[in-house]
């Protein structure tokens, strides 16, 4: 990718999106960082000199295009990077339509809409749209459903963008990455039931070595699924 791409990015407060951004940051590219409220931008801002921030409610994607309509947008976007992302575990008995709408808005609808906003800019770059999914979108355990079905919604919906928008030249990526040391799974052991230790998971400045290589290829390759499985 050439220097100074921009990039718009969810999720940069932490796990992956942080090592994401830390290391586009690092290398000198201009950072677009997607925020849920003005206090969370102000921070991102604090912590990545120089970037921009863009401010959205990702659990209420209907309004985002209104939030957009009173900030300025990038006028290139280089990629658009979908890290950010929730989880709720519980049996399909016991879980609620406000869990599932919640994982369902912030997991795949508000990507979609992003997206949508965004295309424009990603065709005149011929850009990079890459979408960071789970495990749980190949495959669905128990007590996973609702998690586990925003992440298949989230493979259909990149396959589907990489069909539509191949002759754009914008590329599409979706990344697997099996369970990763971060705040997100300190969560989803503690809905287990189970001790966390950081230890036994992917370090997420791999997961960010692995988005960052499909991100660099030339012109002339495209990865589209990339698996990343913990190593111990």
């Amino acid at each position: 990718m050439a220097p100074m791409a921009t990039h718009v990015i969810t999720g940069a407060g932490s796990g992956i999106g942080a090592a994401v951004a830390r290391r586009l940051h690092a290398r000198g590219d201009e950072l677009v960082l997607h925020a849920r409220d003005a206090g969370r931008a102000k921070e991102l801002a604090s912590e990545f000199p120089g970037a921009r921030t863009l401010v959205g409610d990702l659990a209420d994607p209907a309004k985002l295009s209104w939030a957009f309509s009173h900030q300025t947008l990038p006028d290139r976007v280089d990629s658009l990077l979908h890290i950010a992302g929730v989880v709720d575990l519980g049996p399909v008995g016991d879980l609620t339509p406000k869990s599932w709408l919640h994982q369902l808005n912030v997991n795949l609808v508000a990507p979609a809409e992003l997206t949508r906003h965004f295309l424009p800019q990603l065709r005149a770059a011929r850009g990079h749209v890459v979408f960071v999914n789970s495990g749980a979108g190949l495959r669905a355990s128990a007590d996973w459903s609702a998690y586990a079905a925003s992440k298949h919604g989230l493979k259909a919906l990149a396959d589907a963008l990489r069909h539509e928008e191949h002759g754009n030249g914008v590329r599409v990526t979706s990344v697997y990455p099996g369970r990763t040391a971060s705040p997100m799974q300190a969560k989803v052991h503690q809905q287990e039931g189970k001790d966390y230790d950081s230890s036994q998971w992917i370090d997420p400045e791999s997961v960010a070595t692995t988005i960052l290589m499909a991100l660099d290829l030339p012109a002339d390759a495209e990865v589209n699924d990339l698996t990343v499985r913990p190593g111990r």
